[in-house]
């Protein structure tokens, strides 16, 4: 015979917040790595590059590297082969090159090598960006993973678009990503 156990209102303890937790115990500064991708602008006319460095030292983390490269596929993978030999920086957040255009190739060079996609990103980024863009926010493939313990997360080159994703997504969560990458 089977019985029910009785319950002893100890079921609501058991259902509390645990993301809350983790970050308690999360790394609060990291160091990040920014790398902007066109054919067009330079370090002086790049705005988003601009953007996600401002929030992210705004937030105690330190920009280790920034740089503007082309719209190329073994300039990005050298590039991200250098960052992955880099201790200290922990996050690579790249702009440009996410949409559908020939010309975009950072999701085909990048999304292979993530070790762990982070489906979530794409997901709340495509909510929060149909907030500002309406349906344009399809033609965005913006993502993110782990690549050898790093987070890396490429993001479309609007300056809106960055501000939004590192505002809202990555600062948020960039202690508790970065918690989980290393284990």
């Amino acid at each position: 015979m089977c019985t029910k156990p009785e319950s002893k209102g100890k079921t609501k303890d058991k259902l509390k917040d645990t993301s809350k937790e983790h970050k308690k115990h999360a790394k609060i500064s990291a160091g990040f790595a920014i790398i902007t991708l066109s054919n067009t602008r330079t370090l002086k006319e790049d705005t988003s590059g601009d953007l996600i460095q401002e929030i992210a030292e705004n937030n105690n983390h330190k920009v280790l590297f920034r740089k503007v490269i082309p719209d190329s596929k073994a300039v990005l993978e050298k590039t991200i082969r250098e960052l992955l030999k880099n201790k200290e920086a922990q996050v690579i957040v790249t702009n440009g090159g996410t949409g559908l255009a020939s010309t975009d190739i950072t999701i085909e060079t990048l999304a292979p090598k993530f070790e762990k996609d982070i489906p979530g990103f794409s997901a709340l980024f495509w909510l929060l960006g149909y907030e500002q863009a309406k349906s344009a926010t399809m033609l965005s493939r913006a993502a993110a993973g782990t690549i050898s313990g790093k987070v890396v997360f490429c993001l479309p080159g609007s300056p809106r678009a960055c501000k939004m994703a590192v505002e809202e997504l990555i600062i948020p969560e960039i202690g508790h990503i970065l918690k989980h990458a290393k284990k």
